[in-house]
């Protein structure tokens, strides 16, 4: 039985989206489904899943089940997925999404995001690597032209809403220049290293809403340096807040990250971890809560996705935010 859900915002369409998400970016073969099913047992509506990320449709296996056995509607549910870098051509958007849709085994998402702002090719076919991590070529590719795809995506019915990951202010706005159909979000990685003040003021200003994620600096990630700052749950700014409210450390992250504006979206298969993440509309942080974890701000990013740092399209150089 569902223990609790979270309230939603209001996007720029009108459309609802729950203000917390469940993450599955990491997640390992097998443990995304169960992690979902119990999950949305426990009152997650909120789903985030990419095509990249390999776990569609264990996924869509997930939500299928819980719809069949009468826990969920499928209207109940906010299921956003993204369109890989590989895919940017204008003819590629709607096939690429039909296929996320079959992978999901659903008849529509409820937001389809450009997953980057980069456009890559394969120079050669592998089946052991699909999307090209490492080895696709990067390409000159005008992405006000994916989202001319992304608009088709929602006239066609796949996608109720769409909207941008990883870009930033300068290409938030060359896409607002000629969209016809406005994004609804903007996912970044936002954390207490990470605040990105500046951006989601600018996508506030807009009527985007920030989708957070990395919202604990990504620890699980493999690329990690030895000497490069981590989020600690013991600093004694959050343990010092989450005596104040009788919360965890990673529930007074996510409160920051809600009570700054975001929709935080951290990934788990940690039953313990899930039902702790989801428990945080219960309190709400102060004026002098907010400034001490705004004074841990580094500008210290975890996701630079160097791969991609040659393309003129790199969101993550040569802007001020």
């Amino acid at each position: 039985m569902a223990t609790g859900v979270a309230p939603t915002v209001t996007l720029n369409n009108g459309r609802q989206m729950p203000q917390l998400g469940l993450g599955t970016w990491l997640s390992l073969e097998g443990e995304a489904k169960e992690a979902v099913k119990y999950a949305i047992d426990i009152g997650y509506r909120h789903i985030d899943c990419a095509m990249l990320y390999g776990n569609e449709k264990e996924i869509g296996e997930a939500v299928r089940e819980k719809i069949a056995d009468g826990t969920v509607k499928r209207e109940d549910l906010f299921i956003t997925t993204k369109l890989w870098n590989m895919f940017h051509e204008y003819e590629q958007v709607v096939p690429t999404c039909k296929k996320s849709l079959e992978n999901l085994g659903l008849d529509y998402v409820d937001l389809y995001l450009i997953h980057w702002p980069v456009a890559q090719k394969l120079t050669e076919i592998d089946p052991l690597n699909p999307f090209g991590l490492g080895n696709a070529v990067i390409i000159k590719h005008d992405f006000t032209e994916t989202w001319k795809g992304m608009e088709e995506c929602v006239r066609l019915g796949l996608t109720k809403s769409i909207g941008l990951s990883n870009f930033n202010s300068v290409q938030v706005l060359r896409i607002l220049d000629v969209a016809k159909i406005m994004p609804v979000t903007n996912q970044i990685e936002v954390n207490p290293h990470l605040n990105q003040k500046k951006l989601i003021k600018f996508c506030k200003d807009r009527n985007i809403v920030i989708t957070a994620y990395s919202p604990f600096g990504s620890p699980a990630r493999t690329w990690a340096k030895p000497g490069q700052p981590e989020i600690a749950f013991d600093h004694p700014t959050f343990v010092k807040i989450g005596e104040k409210y009788g919360k965890t450390s990673s529930q007074v992250i996510l409160r920051y990250l809600i009570d700054i504006g975001t929709v935080p979206i951290p990934k788990s298969t940690n039953k313990e971890r899930l039902k702790l993440n989801l428990h945080v509309f219960d309190f709400k942080l102060d004026e002098d809560d907010i400034s001490a974890i705004d004074a841990m701000n580094m500008d210290h990013r975890a996701v630079h996705a160097l791969d991609l740092v040659e393309s003129d399209d790199y969101p993550f150089k040569n802007v001020e935010f």
